[in-house]
């Protein structure tokens, strides 16, 4: 296994196919129950994901909402700048 292959091994989240899968749609927004994120990424939702969030950034999106109540997350698209 190569060095590059390596790192990147290493440096891969738990949540990375949830994030690629966000990145490949086409809203603003996006509401995604519990269910449905553990059907993308193989694995349940649980309290690191308060943590990995962040990540989703480096993918262009965001966190807007967690709810408990309903078990559903709402990610939006991070506003791109415009150079006037």
């Amino acid at each position: 296994m190569s060095i590059e292959k390596t790192r990147s091994a290493k440096l891969m989240s738990k949540y990375d196919p949830l994030w690629e899968y966000i990145q490949e749609q086409s809203g603003q927004t996006l509401l995604m129950s519990f269910v449905e994120i553990e059907a993308v990424c193989g694995l349940p939702i649980d309290h690191s994901f308060l943590q990995y969030k962040k990540e989703l950034a480096g993918y262009g999106w965001q966190v807007e909402k967690i709810s408990m109540k309903q078990q559903t997350i709402r990610f939006c698209k991070i506003e791109q700048e415009t150079e006037r």
